[in-house]
C-alpha cells in the first residue's frame, strides 16, 4: 500500500464530508486506493454526525477503474478471481457506496470511464463538469461492465449505444440522458455539489436514510411489495423525534433542528 494519501477527506460544511481520490494521472482505482477509500468511508458512514458524503477526483479525471497494468499481470484463473474479489476492491467500494447510510453525491469533474463509471452509477446523486466525458468503456478493453446499472439510470436504448460502442459521451448528453442532474462550469462543480449535499443533510436525517435504502430497490419489488414497505417505514418515521420537531418547527415558522431520532 502507498505511504501517500491517496484519498483525502475535507469536512467543508457541518453534516458534510467529501472524499478527494488523488491518484495521478488517471486515479485509476486499485487496491491502495481501495483500501483508503474503504477506511475513510466506513469512518465517516458510522459517524452519524455525517449526513452527505461528496466524492469527487483530482485533475482532469473522475476515476478511472481497474489499473489497466495489473490486469495485465493476470495470469491465472486464480489471479484473476482473487483480483475481481479482492475485498479492497472497486467492486468493494461500490457495494460500499451504494448500501452505506449516508447518501453520496459524485461530483464528476473529468473523464470517468469503465469501473470508474460504474462507481459513478452506485452514488445517490451525480453532477459533473462541462468538461468531463463519460465512457463505457467494457467492450473497448475486452471486458463486461455496467450492463446492470446503467439501463436502469438512462434506459434501455441508450444504455445500449454507450455499452456496445464504447464511444466517449460529453457531459450535455449525459445530462440530457438523465446519468447526471446537472452540468457546471469545472470551478463551480464542487461548490454546487456542496450546496446540493448541505441541502440534504439539512433534512430529517432517519428519514432521508430511509429514503434512499428504499429507492435503491424501487426497480425490484412487485408493487405489493413496495406498499408493505412503504407502509412500514411511514409508520417508523411518524414515531420518530425527527418528525415530531418538522411540525413543530413548521408551525412555529423557524428550521428545524433534527437529532436523528
Amino acid at each position: 500500500m502507498s505511504d501517500r494519501p491517496l484519498v483525502r477527506i475535507d469536512t467543508p460544511a457541518p453534516g458534510v464530508a467529501v472524499l478527494t481520490v488523488d491518484s495521478p494521472p488517471r486515479n485509476a482505482f486499485g487496491p491502495a486506493q481501495g483500501a483508503q477509500f474503504l477506511a475513510a468511508f466506513d469512518r465517516l458512514d458510522a459517524d452519524t454526525g455525517v449526513r452527505c458524503v461528496v466524492v469527487t477526483g483530482t485533475g482532469t479525471a473522475f476515476l478511472a477503474g481497474g489499473d489497466l497494468r495489473v490486469q495485465q499481470t493476470l495470469a491465472t484463473r486464480e489471479d484473476r478471481e482473487a483480483y475481481a474479489d479482492h475485498p479492497h476492491g472497486l467492486s468493494a467500494a461500490m457495494r460500499r457506496v451504494e448500501e452505506a447510510r449516508v447518501p453520496v453525491v459524485a461530483a464528476i469533474n473529468g473523464d470517468v470511464a469503465g469501473g470508474g463509471l460504474e462507481f459513478a452509477l452506485c452514488c445517490d446523486v451525480r453532477l459533473a463538469a462541462r468538461t468531463a466525458r463519460f465512457v463505457a468503456a467494457g467492450v473497448n478493453v475486452g471486458l463486461i461492465l455496467s450492463w446492470y446499472r446503467l439501463p436502469r439510470t438512462i434506459g434501455l436504448g441508450r444504455a445500449k449505444e454507450m455499452l456496445l460502442t464504447g464511444a466517449a459521451y460529453d457531459a450535455g448528453t449525459a445530462e440530457r440522458w438523465g446519468l447526471v442532474t446537472a452540468v457546471h462550469e469545472p470551478d463551480a462543480l464542487l461548490p454546487a455539489a456542496l450546496e446540493l449535499a448541505e441541502r440534504i443533510a439539512s433534512r430529517a436525517p432517519l428519514s432521508v436514510e430511509a429514503t434512499k435504502a428504499c429507492a435503491n430497490h424501487a426497480f425490484d419489488l412487485t408493487a405489493e411489495v413496495a406498499g408493505r414497505l412503504q407502509r412500514e417505514r411511514f409508520l417508523e418515521m411518524l414515531a420518530t423525534r425527527d418528525h415530531d420537531e418538522a411540525l413543530t418547527a413548521f408551525f412555529a415558522r423557524r428550521p428545524p433542528v433534527f437529532e436523528r431520532r
